[in-house]
């Protein structure tokens, strides 16, 4: 035999080894877990298909199937909808062992989805990523989506965010759909937005008006920040990453990070990070002052305390010091807030109860604002306010599942309260020396209780919902001003506030969906607008006063929904229609005298009989050739107050967005390609004082490159025309009237390790 004859049969018997090695891997049942992307609990009865093989989930969320080269498997169920892997995915899916998947419930409704990771799925709304995991203020991730704008009275912290013109307590913010943060200050600036830690957070949930009514009466929408998801892992892991990054313009330095140890029966996770900045320039080189520094610390803790039960804890503490508000009369001094929740999940081996969650929250903020920082000539008076809130509460849900239909009902309660004073020492004039207390919130509370229930009904090609809550809103206050009791006697109110909505979605194609939505959400006034105390809190310098005999406003809104998708495109658009009843807002009242000598006058807040809203949303994203992707979003509301026939205030104007991505060397590099142009708003509220803000463009580019499989840098560059401009819901600085300019030409980089 010779050499080639040897080699030729040591060949075939290796292929042969090869073959069988595969062959027996082939024939070895592969058990891999499906679960739950939000709670990390079993998907119970899930049907699978993998070419002859086929079985449903079990209690543990276990299937098994041997693995069948080149083929792909099809997965079903009616809480998850339908989904499927190829085959590498299959062979991904082997490996890891497990495969989260998340509730499609919350498709059902008009809803944008912001995914705080890597995504460049065409069926993603908005990709995201670490970059934003730094951001100091939820607020601007959100504003990343044409449809969402915020309120600046600072150049670089807590800005204040509005969706479809509707703002503060008409939007109901939720950490995990329950927790949510009370603003200290009374001009907020602290929202509840800027309490939310984006390194803490999966993604952002936006249920558009009012017809998601299980987190909250969700007047003009619901923004629900979903945390990260808990990880328990077979053998034992330690997971972690970290991310830094600096922009030019204002000297901004973020850092964050995360550290995890994972097992069988517990996740600890603990999440960090700070961001420093100062003032920045902007497009005509005014510089615009917005120091601020902001940090986030917390820790997320996951428990599996048997096969059924999870019980999740988290504690979140935020800090900022020195942040500037040049439109306001103070600055963020201290602001310290204290977030802790706890969460437990059952499931139920019954024939109809599946599961039950019960959360409890509390959230403590601790503010001081001051004018002593501010280039006052001639200062007259030194003004200090400390001001404290609280909201803590409760919420329990069970789910129930029929063979066509789902049940959610629970029950929720939630107070809230702020306390605060305001010192004014004057320095001048006949009063010098002299020490003024105003009592900014006098110790208002509100408490919500409530019951909820959503139905939903599932058929071939069609889905209704059926939601609804009944909610007891009581009010009070412990220390009334005698200033506000010559105007209100009795400033104890119990209102009864019943919202239900009703919804279809219908496929009509295999591609095509559309939907309908009909609702009433009625909503009882916030603490500011019952109770705040002859503060300038509005877009004007007027004072307001609350008005505790505020009746409730009531939205009645139509939805209509259009959903286009293949696997290259996706295109969906929304239609809304809001006829508002008993609108709260608030009107100059000559009757009443301002407690500040320079101030033109006092509001007091009012309902409006009725007011109207329409617009729409657009957004379509489309994979093209050579690696590009696009995206296009347009966004545009028009509101008016139907009593006295002008448009609402601080509506934000049509906003589109267009940006090209490219992906090339299997995703290690990424380019991107940002255009923005914002219409002029000329629609504007002459009762609050506001012009007409003119029309912008931008253009800003970046460029992503994976180093290593653990390590990602970013650079760029925003606006890059230097253009100046200023939103239309930026406020103006105080003593020369001018808008808060957004910054010039910005360059920017980060850089980011996983491990």
């Amino acid at each position: 035999m010779n050499f080639h004859t040897t080699k030729s049969i040591g060949l075939i018997a290796t292929l042969l080894l090869i073959f069988n090695v595969i062959s027996l891997k082939a024939q070895e049942k592969s058990t891999v877990r499906l679960l739950d992307k939000d709670n990390a609990l079993a998907i119970v009865g899930a049907t699978f298909e993998y070419g002859n093989q086929n079985g449903l989930s079990d209690d543990n969320g276990n299937i098994q199937f041997n693995y069948e080269s080149g083929l792909s498997i099809y997965f079903s169920h009616i809480n998850y909808g339908k989904w499927s892997l190829d085959d590498s995915g299959v062979l991904t899916l082997i490996q890891q062992k497990v495969l989260y998947r998340q509730n499609t419930i919350i498709n059902l409704y008009p809803v944008t989805v912001i995914a705080l990771r890597p995504n460049i799925s065409p069926s993603e709304k908005l990709e995201l990523n670490y970059q934003e995991r730094m951001a100091h203020d939820a607020a601007s991730v959100l504003n990343q989506n044409p449809a969402l704008n915020s309120i600046r009275k600072g150049g670089g912290y807590g800005f204040d965010p509005v969706f479809r013109g509707f703002k503060y307590d008409q939007l109901n913010i939720v950490l995990n759909g329950a927790q949510s943060a009370t603003a200290a200050c009374p001009n907020r600036m602290d929202p509840p937005t800027s309490q939310m830690a984006p390194n803490m957070i999966d993604r952002i949930e936006v249920l558009k008006g009012p017809h998601a009514l299980r987190y909250g009466t969700g007047f003009g929408a619901t923004i629900n920040f979903v945390p990260v998801k808990l990880r328990f892992t077979e053998e034992q892991d330690t997971y972690g990453r970290v991310s830094s990054g600096y922009e030019g313009n204002g000297s901004i330095f973020r850092t964050e990070g995360q550290l995890g140890f994972s097992g069988k029966d517990h996740d600890v996770a603990f999440f960090g990070s700070w961001s420093q900045g100062d003032d920045y320039t902007s497009g005509n080189g005014q510089i615009i002052d917005a120091e601020f520094n902001r940090g986030s610390f917390g820790t997320n803790l996951g428990f599996k305390l048997s096969k059924d039960n999870q019980l999740r804890l988290s504690a979140i503490y935020n800090v900022a010091r020195d942040a500037d508000f040049p439109a306001l009369p103070m600055d963020l001094r201290e602001d310290d807030t204290w977030m802790f929740n706890a969460r437990h999940d059952i499931t139920f081996d019954k024939d109809h109860l599946s599961s039950w969650n019960t959360t409890i929250f509390a959230s403590f903020v601790d503010h001081l604002m001051d004018n002593l920082l501010k280039p006052l000539d001639p200062r007259t008076v030194n003004t200090a306010t400390n001001a404290k809130t609280f909201n803590y509460g409760g919420r329990t849900e069970g789910i129930w599942n029929f063979d066509t239909s789902n049940l959610f009902a629970g029950l929720d309660f939630r107070s809230e309260g702020a306390e605060g004073i305001r010192s004014r020492e004057f320095l001048m004039g006949p009063n010098a020396g002299t020490i003024v207390l105003d009592n900014a919130w006098q110790e208002g509370r509100i408490d919500k209780t409530a019951v909820f229930g959503e139905y939903h009904l599932n058929f071939e090609k069609t889905r209704f919902v059926l939601s609804t809550r009944l909610e007891l809103n009581s009010a009070d206050i412990n220390d009334p001003t005698p200033e506000f009791s010559l105007i209100y006697e009795d400033a104890q109110v119990t209102q009864f506030n019943p919202s239900i909505s009703f919804g279809a979605t219908q496929n009509i194609s295999e591609n095509v969906t559309m939907g309908l939505w009909l609702g009433r959400a009625q909503r009882s006034a916030g603490l500011t607008e019952r109770y705040i105390n002859y503060f300038p809190v509005g877009q004007d310098p007027f004072e307001l006063i609350g008005n505790p005999l505020l009746d409730p406003e009531v939205n009645n809104q139509l939805d209509l929904t259009f959903n286009f998708q293949k696997n290259s495109t996706n295109l969906s658009i929304d239609l809304f229609a809001g006829y508002l009843q008993d609108f709260i807002s608030s009107v100059i009242d000559p009757n009443l005298t301002p407690r500040i000598v320079t101030s033109p006058g006092v509001r007091r807040f009012v309902n409006i009989e009725d007011a109207f809203k329409t617009g729409f949303e657009i957004n379509w994203t489309q994979q093209l050739v050579l690696g590009l992707q696009q995206r296009v979003g347009m966004a545009y509301t028009y509101a008016q107050d139907l009593e006295r026939d002008e448009p609402l205030p601080e509506i934000a104007p049509l906003d589109f967005r267009y940006t090209l991505i490219g992906n090339y060397y299997k995703g290690k590099l990424q380019p991107e390609l940002a255009f923005r142009h914002v219409m002029e708003q000329s629609r504007i509220s002459t009762e609050y004082g506001e012009t007409n803000t003119p029309s912008f463009s931008l253009l800003d580019v970046k460029l992503a490159y994976e180093i290593t499989d653990a390590a990602r840098i970013t650079i760029g560059m925003n606006n890059i025309f230097d253009d100046n401009y200023y939103e239309h819901l930026a406020r103006s600085a105080r003593g020369n009237n001018l808008p808060i300019f957004a910054p010039g030409r910005n360059a920017f980089a980060a850089i980011n390790f996983v491990f």
